[in-house]
Formats: structure tokens, sequence, C-alpha cells
């Protein structure tokens, strides 16, 4: 894991609206991303719109949004910046996708974001929720091995959910939340676009997405009610504010010894199927695992 360097910024942003031709905002993209001379990242560009992650030097972020926005398709994005490291990403990826969000669902399954999502919950009024009382319940849109590190208090974990893709999947686990209060969680928001309306399409009645994300709520809450660290995908793994306090709680567990831990490897078993999850540093320092020298490419999903 890099050391965390505040001579370069990670932006993440996304936005779904219509592209008339993707493959020349792919290229305008592209473009902007080496005249500013982005140390890597990763971004999709489809007909719905465009998600991306990148990293820049902190001396050129200013001008890089200002160029962005001056498309006025992309004048109303909120860009997320957290610290980087030089390194967050291995090389500097632009594609164009059939979607800005990998979800692999047909059409009789998936709801587009044009169309029709779950109402937007701001940062301050679940902070609010969870201070009255309300009830409510979060449905954690994120893939397993992501809320092991960190998760909303009292939230709703759903084990089938090991790839956005088998969203489908959870459907059974939480048909009795239906005509309850459900806020959908992702780490920067984009997942939860589709999630709520994916929600909506299947008979949920009261369905809210979480504005901007968990890292959002963690920035402004550190430490309160959002607990542990938040996974992310790039270079960094996790990431977390006000980590060195005392209110900061580890809930990862080594998945060798169960032992309170934040750190993931990719890893072999004796029995040599490789994995990806948090081993703690004992156990690796004892060899009860085989560490994978060629760890896993991360996906960008946010």
């Amino acid at each position: 894991m890099s050391k965390l360097n505040p001579k370069y910024q990670v932006l993440i942003f996304y936005k779904y609206v219509e592209i008339e031709y993707p493959v020349r905002l792919e290229k305008w993209f592209r473009r902007l991303c080496q005249k500013y001379q982005a140390t890597g990242g990763r971004t999709i560009v489809a007909s719905e719109g465009i998600n991306a992650t990148l990293e820049l030097e902190t001396k050129f972020v200013n001008d890089f949004i200002q160029e962005f926005k001056s498309d006025e398709r992309f004048g109303d994005v909120k860009i997320k910046k957290t610290m980087g490291t030089g390194k967050a990403f291995p090389k500097l990826s632009v594609k164009t996708r059939d979607e800005i969000l990998a979800t692999k669902l047909d059409e009789n399954q998936k709801a587009s974001p044009l169309t029709g999502t779950g109402k937007y919950l701001e940062i301050d009024e679940l902070h609010q929720w969870f201070l009255e009382n309300k009830e409510f319940y979060i449905v954690d849109m994120r893939n397993d091995y992501e809320h092991k590190v960190g998760h909303f208090e009292g939230s709703i974990l759903p084990s089938e959910l090991k790839n956005f893709r088998d969203l489908p999947k959870i459907l059974p686990s939480i048909k009795k939340f239906k005509d309850k209060t459900i806020v959908t969680v992702c780490t920067y928001g984009i997942r939860c676009e589709v999630a709520s309306g994916f929600l909506l399409k299947h008979g949920f009645n009261d369905v809210y997405q979480l504005k901007d994300g968990i890292g959002t709520y963690m920035e402004k809450y550190p430490n309160q009610h959002f607990k542990g660290k938040l996974f992310v995908f790039d270079n960094r793994v996790v990431t977390g504010f006000n980590t060195d306090s005392l209110e900061h709680k580890i809930i990862g567990k080594c998945d060798v010894c169960e032992a309170k831990s934040e750190n993931y490897v990719d890893y072999y078993l004796e029995d040599g199927v490789r994995r990806f999850g948090i081993v703690c540093d004992e156990c690796i320092k004892q060899e009860k695992v085989i560490l994978d020298t060629n760890p896993k490419v991360l996906v960008n999903q946010k």
C-alpha cells in the first residue's frame, strides 16, 4: 500500500447524461488527462454518461476541473477529491463501453438512472436520521469483501453480492423490507444510482440513495455511525478520516485467525485457491498464507 502524499490528488466523479458520440468524448477526455499529466486512472465513457477516477498532481487539479467543466454537459458534476500517492493507479485507461457501470442486467431487470432512480438523501439528512433513531434500513450495495473493513452500523450486508452483477440475487433476502424506508449506500454514489432504481422496479416502495456516497459521509462525520475504513478501487486499497483517533474502530478481521486487521492482500492457502481478503501482519509473518506476487487488477466501481 503506497503512502499518501499531498502533492497528489485522486479525483472521483461520474454523471449519467446522454452522450451522442461516446468515442469522441473518450478521445477528448484522454487528451485532457494527458495535457494535465495524470499519473493514472480509469475512465469509462458510454452513451449513458461518464465514470472517472484519476490521479493528478495537486498543482494541476483546478485547471483540469475548469477545462473539464467547460463542457456544458459536465458543468454541474460534483468532483470528489482525496489525497493520492503518486502511484494510485498502474496506468491511465480511458475506454468506451456499453455501460459506465457494468451490470450485465437484461433490459427487464435494469432501471436506467436516466429515467428513474431512488430519492437522493443528503449526508446531513442521514446523520440526522441516525440521531433521531428514525426507522430506516441501510442496504450496503458494495461487494461483500468491501464492507468487511467498514460499514454503517446496523446495515444489511448482503452476502450474495460478490460482484455488482449479482444484484438480482439479493432480492430474496431483503424482500421483507419492501414496505420499509430503504437507504442504498455505496462508495461514492454510482452503484446506488442503479441499485435504488432496481429496487423500485422490483416493488420496493420507499427507496433513497445516499447522495455522494459513504466517502463523503465519512469525511464530514468521521468515525460516526460508519465504522472502520472505506475500501477503494486503487492502490491505496483502504482509506479513512481521523483514523489515529480513539474513536476509530477496526472492524475488519483476518480471514485466517480473525484478529482485527485492515490489511487486504491477494493470497493462497494450502488448497491452492486464490483469494482476496484481509490477512493480518502476524499471519503473513508466520507464513500461514502464500502471498500472490501478481495482485488482482482492481475494477472501476464506486
